[in-house]
């Protein structure tokens, strides 16, 4: 049987019907993972990661374990066992963005010196250049509303231009990692532009990359009509892209990284599976919930300053009455993290800054009232006493919208800066010379003889 166009209506039914059957025949029974003491997610019962791998790359700590308890903690976050703290700080004090620094201490294991630094810089710089006619044979034909699509595109298509596309020594990894480290804002972007001039109808702007601008900087440089920016909005995002960067290797994309790298495949796959599995809401695209909940929030709480008023509108959140009705209040919790996440404490030490500069101080107050009464509210309403914190998407979607970011951006901004990660992980997953990575799974289904199909 053929589908034409106009039996539009009968496809879309048949499908229900189709779907219904798929469904009567693959849902698995919530009892059945009790009963073979399945860890679903590779997560335990008691929320804890299953163990299936050693890393150097970074540590992330929300417990400690105290005479044998294990003890909620101010969270820790370590790149290549540095304080991420202490490595801001180290970057904020000489005044100095530290994202490039950071990607060199996560690739090669430590501190760069000053003319290693240099070089580096220099490298990515050179690097940023993509293959003539790209832009228009590739990312602006075609242009899609979902820009992490986009990047996952002209990721893969760049396995067409290079002559060692399948090559997994560690010399021509690290040469291609290097080379999408500095491409992604030019993917990122470029993809942005193209939607926004075929699907929103406004001008086509493609800016060329500045050599002598940071990553961050270009990234801004790239987005804008006139290409300028303030020095504050440009560290602030450095900072945010160095909090993105790397966060263990148990992570939704991070693992993804790691599973395909372990079948052996290229650079340019396992790019492309990474970002596919960043895009994901419950992963990547948190902080533009946090944006979307506070316009809500905005609408129908008249005074920003009354906390009674805050604290029943966040109520209504979990109570599944407010926004959209999930029962969450995004950008609070997280599933390692208790009482802090160190990536939203130093994102909230400079958003102030910010705040002032844009003229939306009263907008942060309020994010920090939201931050400082939220834990309290979910404590009472589900009983939760672990300890609830706000997590880098709280203040980091606030930051992108005052940036003037486009929400399409949003996630493509996260992968800019967590493929330095990846790139970190791939290699030591390839050094590491391990199996491929293979889980069990369980057959549960039962035996069934064959029938002849005229006897169905």
């Amino acid at each position: 049987m053929k589908y034409q166009d106009s039996d539009l209506f009968d496809v879309t039914t048949r499908m229900e019907e189709l779907a219904d059957i798929c469904a009567s025949n693959s849902v698995i029974p919530s009892e059945l993972y009790v009963k073979h003491q399945v860890n679903r997610g590779l997560r335990d019962q008691k929320g804890n990661g299953v163990v299936t791998g050693l890393t150097e790359i970074s540590e992330v700590n929300g417990f400690k374990v105290i005479d044998g308890v294990k003890t909620p903690c101010k969270g820790e976050l370590y790149y290549r066992g540095v304080d991420v703290k202490k490595l801001v700080s180290g970057f904020m004090a000489e005044d100095r963005f530290g994202f490039e620094e950071t990607a060199y201490l996560l690739l090669f294991g430590r501190l760069p010196k000053g003319e290693e630094l240099t070089e580096f810089t220099e490298l990515l710089a050179a690097y940023r250049r993509l293959p003539v006619n790209f832009v228009r044979e590739v990312v602006l034909k075609a242009p899609s509303a979902d820009i992490m699509n986009s990047l996952a595109k002209s990721v893969l298509t760049l396995y067409g231009y290079d002559d060692n596309a399948t090559d997994n020594s560690i010399p021509n990894v690290l040469r291609q990692s290097l080379q999408l480290i500095a491409l992604f804002p030019l993917l990122s972007v470029y993809g942005y532009q193209g939607y926004s001039h075929y699907g929103l109808g406004n001008s086509l702007i493609i800016h060329q990359s500045d050599p002598s601008l940071s990553l961050a900087e270009n990234l801004l440089h790239l987005l804008r009509a006139d290409g300028t920016f303030t020095r504050t909005e440009a560290k602030l995002l450095d900072l945010a892209l160095i909090l993105h960067a790397e966060h263990g290797g148990g992570n939704n994309s991070t693992f993804t990284t790691r599973v395909v790298t372990s079948a052996g495949t290229d650079t340019y796959s396992t790019m492309a599976a990474a970002l596919s599995s960043l895009k994901g809401p419950r992963h990547g695209g948190a902080n533009i919930k946090v944006v979307q909940m506070f316009r809500d929030l905005k609408e129908k709480v008249k005074d920003w300053e009354n906390e009674e008023e805050i604290a029943n509108y966040l109520r209504g959140l979990l109570r599944k009455e407010n926004f959209d009705k999930s029962g969450l209040i995004y950008g609070m919790g997280h599933a390692v993290y208790t009482l802090s996440d160190p990536r939203a404490e130093l994102l909230k030490q400079f958003v102030g800054k910010l705040s002032t500069e844009k003229n939306r101080e009263k907008e942060c107050n309020l994010y920090m009232t939201v931050e400082r009464i939220a834990p309290q509210i979910i404590a009472e309403e589900r009983h939760i006493y672990k300890g609830v914190s706000a997590n880098v998407d709280f203040y980091s979607g606030f930051i992108y919208d005052m940036l003037d970011l486009p929400l399409e951006l949003y996630t493509p901004i996260f992968a800019i800066g967590r493929i330095v990660g990846w790139s970190a992980h791939r290699i030591e997953e390839i050094l590491s010379q391990g199996k491929i990575i293979r889980p069990a799974y369980i057959s549960v289904s039962d035996h069934q003889e064959y029938v002849p199909l005229e006897e169905r």
